[in-house]
């Protein structure tokens, strides 16, 4: 730091020092106002610019230092010198000090936050570029944090010194002429009876709605702004566009028009998206033909001595195809039609925020939803492309078994997809870069999933770098480095799981310019509108959750939103939105788990039941897997549960329900659950937390009362 600095930085930290040691700020304190008002009142009549020129000063001072003080100040000019004089004397003094404050920030601190940060800082100061003068304006007319906050960090960033000084100036206005009329109200208070004047109620309740207010105007102006240059129709063909007709879309589009609403749905694939063409449903059927399989060779433990079952990998993969034909009038078409949906072929393209094309024409539209989903994303490896690979969009295409089968990921459809085809014949090498499958669920739930893994044959891979893909000789192979040695891994066809990408190009969304998340996915508020208000996105497109259940979950706050506009909004529901990973053992998990708990620093308690004392898992032979319930600590409140093990999904259904409306482990344990099930197990991981928080005293008593009783 150089002489300059330092001096500066000495200087401002000694006067904030003598204005704490002294206790001058009980000198900006209303009582102490109140106390000395009719002799500040004597010198401003006998000296009004000598007073006037002080007060600006001290009120200069006071917010350059970011002393505290300034309401009390801006509340007394309005007593002392009337709403004219006042409004003009704090509005000056307000921005004034606020700048100097701003450019003491800049002088000390940016080029070294700069030399330290750069990177980090360029997307931050290219923001500011672009919106700067409004964000700033924002946050004056409606402070997210103290103004000395802003004043200081806004120093730190590359916006104009004399951009920073008008837009204060302006943005602090109304709310400067709020205080300063509740001060020439304050002033006037002689008497009890003062403060049960009508004046003085008036400008006390301007500064209670005065927020409300602000936000209402940084909303006009919001929507002026982002709308600038769009013409907007006099009339609609529709009140809603609907954009992809996978979970997201068919839902927003099945309320929409269940409210009364007119909604086109497009769609330029097939209607049910991912989760009925590629997802959910082919990848159940295929789960459920790989399990009985599996479920023949282990007729053992059933008491008979063998079972045999011949297929062919063509007619299990032909009758995936037939459950997906089975369940697609569900979402097809015809039911859509009927439901009073006009259901449109083809690619659509947005144009503006009320025009969307398609086939050729145009249709206006009062609401947009975009509901593009996401697709398998390939990742960045060296030849990759070249070994032609499946993903979990088009495995199903197959119909000759993979002898060896390279699957890529340890995540969810990684695990499902690698038991499936190891349990169906194949030779299954999954190569995950990390220590082990399932890295968001507890590491002894995703042991049990791996360890099934391995004795079932899969040839897992873990902590290994792929680098490279090769072809030797007609053999291809996977150059990877594991505990800093080359490995290589041969195969004959290549299955990638590693993640999925938001589908945000290819229907006209770059003419909105809307923002996207650091992953990729669309930019939306708790409402789920993009920048444009009438603009909304729901689902995998822009969902932090790849759920179906959770885009269906989307879609109703989406719809209803956009539907009622500025009547009523509702922010979207995250609290509680339940998961499951269909491998055997099923994991089902619904809030918090022990990972996630300890990283949001929150307190917990832990309570477990295994499934192997549970009498119908062992009549199953199923009897292995967990109920695991976190709570809060002493309390039978319900944090988060991970039950590992069959039919995991349909048992987290009663806790998923227990937390969606507040009720506890007690209300389950009190619940009579039909013997002998799998749903005892939760039951019986209710009593355990309840034996576990057992009142020793009480029962101390009670076995006194008891032998009281028998007469010892």
């Amino acid at each position: 730091m150089n002489l300059k600095k330092a001096l500066l930085l000495s200087a401002v930290v000694v006067l904030i020092a003598l204005f704490f040691v002294f206790d001058l700020h009980q000198l900006l304190s209303l009582e102490y106002f109140k106390q000395h008002q009719s002799d500040f009142m004597r010198s401003f009549e006998q000296n009004p610019l000598l007073t006037g020129g002080g007060f600006f000063l001290i009120y200069v001072l006071v917010t350059a230092l970011s002393l505290p003080g300034a309401a009390v100040m801006t509340l007394a000019a309005g007593a002392l010198f009337g709403f004219g004089w006042g409004l003009v004397l704090v509005s000056f003094a307000s921005s004034i000090g606020a700048t100097l404050a701003f450019l003491c920030s800049r002088f000390l601190f940016r080029s070294v936050l700069e030399q330290r940060f750069g990177k980090q800082l360029e997307s931050i100061n290219a923001g500011i570029e672009r919106d700067g003068a409004f964000y700033l304006f924002t946050l004056r007319l409606v402070p997210l944090f103290p103004f000395f906050v802003i004043n200081l960090v806004m120093g730190l960033t590359h916006l104009r010194t004399l951009t920073f000084y008008w837009v204060s100036q302006l943005g602090m206005l109304l709310g400067t002429m709020v205080y300063v009329n509740a001060g020439t109200q304050l002033g006037q208070i002689d008497s009890l009876s003062g403060i049960l004047s009508p004046a003085l109620i008036i400008s006390f309740c301007l500064l209670g709605i005065f927020p409300l207010i602000a936000k209402q105007i940084i909303a006009v102006i919001q929507r002026r702004k982002v709308y600038q240059g769009i013409e907007k129709p006099t009339k609609f063909d529709t009140n809603m566009v609907v954009i992809g007709a996978g979970s997201a879309g068919l839902v927003s589009a099945y309320i929409a028009a269940a409210a009364k609403a007119k909604v086109s749905l497009i769609e330029k694939h097939k209607m049910g998206g991912d989760c009925l063409n590629t997802g959910c449903v082919p990848s159940k059927a295929l789960i459920r033909s790989a399990r009985f399989i599996q479920e023949t060779r282990e007729v053992e433990s059933l008491g008979l001595k063998s079972a045999s079952v011949e297929y062919e990998f063509s007619d299990v993969m032909e009758r995936v195809q037939r459950v997906i034909k089975t369940v697609e009038p569900h979402d097809s078409v015809e039911r859509y039609t009927g439901l009073g949906v006009d259901c449109i072929q083809g690619a659509a393209k947005i144009l503006s925020p009320y025009r969307v094309e398609v086939n050729g024409e145009q249709i206006t539209t009062r609401n947009i939803v975009i509901a593009t989903g996401a697709r398998p994303a390939i990742p960045p490896i060296k030849n990759i492309e070249a070994m032609e690979p499946l993903t979990s969009d088009t495995v199903w295409n197959l119909r000759e078994q993979p002898k060896r089968l390279l699957i890529l990921g340890g995540g969810p459809i990684g695990c499902e997809l690698t038991q499936a085809f190891a349990r169906l014949g194949s030779q299954v090498i999954q190569v995950l870069r990390g220590p082990r499958v399932l890295p968001k669920e507890d590491p002894e739930i995703a042991a049990r999933v791996q360890h099934r893994l391995v004795a079932e044959g899969v040839d897992l891979r873990l902590n290994h770098k792929m680098i490279e893909f090769v072809e030797r000789d007609g053999q291809k192979m996977l150059l990877c480095e594991h505990e800093g040695e080359s490995v290589e891994v041969a195969f004959d066809q290549l299955l990638v799981a590693t993640g999925r990408k938001a589908n945000v190009e290819g229907f006209g969304a770059e003419t909105l310019d809307l923002a996207l998340t650091a992953d990729g996915r669309i930019e939306v508020n708790e409402f789920l509108q993009t920048r444009f208000p009438n603009v909304f996105a729901c689902g995998d497109v822009c969902s932090p959750y790849q759920f179906t259940h959770s885009a269906a979950h989307q879609a109703w706050y989406a719809v209803v939103n956009a539907l009622l506009g500025g009547i009523k909004r509702f922010k979207v529901d995250y609290s509680i939105i339940p998961a499951a990973t269909f491998t055997e053992p099923e994991i089902a998990r619904v809030g918090y788990n022990e990972l996630e708990a300890k990283a949001a620093g929150i307190d917990y308690e832990v309570t477990e039941f295994d499934l192997e004392e549970l009498d119908r898992a062992i009549a199953d032979e199923t009897a292995s897997g967990m109920v695991k319930v976190l709570t809060v600590p002493g309390k039978d409140k319900i944090l988060g549960v991970t039950i590992a093990g069959p039919h995991s999904g349909e048992l987290l259904s009663e806790f998923t329900l227990a937390m969606r409306h507040g009720l506890g482990l007690n209300k389950i344990l009190g619940t009579i659950h039909i013997y002998p099930t799998l749903s005892e197990a939760n039951k019986y991981a209710a009593g355990q937390w309840k034996r576990n928080h057992v009142p020793e005293k009480l029962m101390g008593y009670l076995a006194r009362f008891h032998r009281w009783r028998r007469g010892h």
